[in-house]
């Protein structure tokens, strides 16, 4: 364990090189360690899917990409109602993974496609700093001041503004498929009612608003080194897991010492189903990067057992909150007028299911329940088999729903 931690302060001390820059941007604008393509002629367009690429800006600035895509031409069901696109879904990815996470395995595996070819209008979101999204309209990513910001930010910034963009683009109101991180934001941006009125259902993959039972031994030995406030007292902003030293070492290691699906194992929980045949090609596209901030702010939510808004400390917490303790995201507060479906396994070390049966009592509504025994965090988006154990039934949701869906 000491070794792996070595590693990982390692790769974050090591500094990225610099990225070519992209025109029309601003002068100090750099995207580390971004392909040429985007994600679209990356990934998503190889496989046979119409794709194309937004960028649309948060109220603080950063540039966030966004990419739509539609069913195949060899798809047999590319209509959802009477021959016409179908509601638009926005994806929201976890912690170090971006847009690229829906379409890691093949169309018939992948959820991205899967939605594509039901006939979803799908979005796939990336937060900020992740390498499908494109920086700062002012702040370069060398600046620590890009980097101040957690999943706080994410949720009433970045999925505000992704929400209003597809909303506008589209005329109608936004179905949210979230996973791990991806739900934080969902929950939180839904206790706000300016956001809750934009979205028309959302589907939770391993919800998580509480992280007090977290079980992964990986994790808790982090929290308990206080791992995340060594990172900011050593000044270190970017957790960058791809710098070219942190790749080459994790890339040894997983070479020779480690297996790195018991790496994982050891961070997310046991999955059952993961496909650790594909692991190689995994790795050629995560991590992404995140800041240390929102790291610190995880580990906030392990240390106190709260859903609150980020924690500076008594004196900062009043400037910037006009009170002594940050104001918690009330779950009481997310209208039970919105339809919400969850998945969650037996075998999540992150997102437990004591805590997630505490999200469950504290909700107003009575969402629609998927429980896997056997399943863990990674199983619901990368298993083998999470087209028929999971997908089928939440596009059941969906499409039960396409009575009430609304148009603005």
């Amino acid at each position: 364990m000491e070794l792996l931690v070595a590693v990982l302060l390692l790769s974050l001390l090591i500094p990225s090189s610099g990225g070519e820059k992209l025109s029309g941007l601003p002068s100090n604008f750099r995207l580390r360690n971004a392909p040429a393509a985007g994600l679209c002629a990356h990934l998503i367009e190889p496989a046979g899917y119409p794709c194309s690429e937004h960028i649309t800006q948060t109220k603080d600035g950063y540039l966030l990409g966004l990419q739509r895509v539609s069913g195949s031409s060899s798809s047999s069901r590319t209509g959802y109602l009477n021959g016409q696109r179908g509601p638009p879904v926005l994806l929201l990815h976890g912690l170090m993974m971006s847009g690229d996470a829906w379409f890691m395995d093949s169309p018939n595996q992948s959820l991205g496609f899967i939605l594509a070819d039901n006939g979803f209008d799908v979005w796939a979101g990336n937060v900020r700093g992740t390498r499908w999204s494109h920086g700062h309209v002012s702040l370069s990513e060398r600046e620590k001041e890009f980097w101040d910001w957690s999943w706080q930010e994410l949720a009433l910034y970045d999925l505000a503004e992704m929400a209003r963009y597809i909303s506008n683009v589209t005329n109608s109101k936004v179905f949210i498929v979230g996973h791990s991180q991806g739900t934080i934001m969902s929950l939180a941006a839904l206790t706000q009612p300016d956001l809750a009125s934009m979205v028309e259902a959302a589907a939770l993959l391993c919800p998580i608003s509480y992280l007090n039972h977290i079980s992964t031994e990986f994790v808790l030995r982090l929290v308990k080194m206080h791992m995340d406030d060594v990172f900011l007292a050593m000044g270190i902003h970017e957790l960058n897991f791809k710098s070219d030293m942190g790749t080459q070492l994790m890339d040894m290691i997983c070479d020779g010492r480690v297996n790195c699906n018991d790496l994982l194992g050891s961070i997310t929980g046991k999955n059952c189903c993961f496909n650790d045949s594909r692991i190689d090609f995994y790795l050629e596209y995560e991590p992404h990067p995140t800041s240390a901030k929102n790291l610190h702010h995880l580990f906030q939510m392990i240390r106190k057992g709260t859903f609150k808004m980020y924690d500076y400390g008594f004196w900062k917490n009043f400037k910037e909150y006009g009170s002594f303790q940050p104001p918690r995201f009330d779950l009481r507060n997310i209208p039970e007028s919105i339809p919400l479906w969850m998945g969650y396994g037996g075998s999540d070390a992150l997102a437990d299911v004591t805590d997630v049966r505490r999200t469950l009592k504290e909700l107003k509504g009575k969402p629609e329940l998927l429980y896997l025994e056997e399943y863990g965090h990674i199983d619901f988006l990368l298993s083998v088999s999470s087209k028929k154990d999971v997908y089928d039934d939440m596009i059941r949701f969906f499409k039960n729903l396409s009575g009430r869906y609304t148009s603005y």
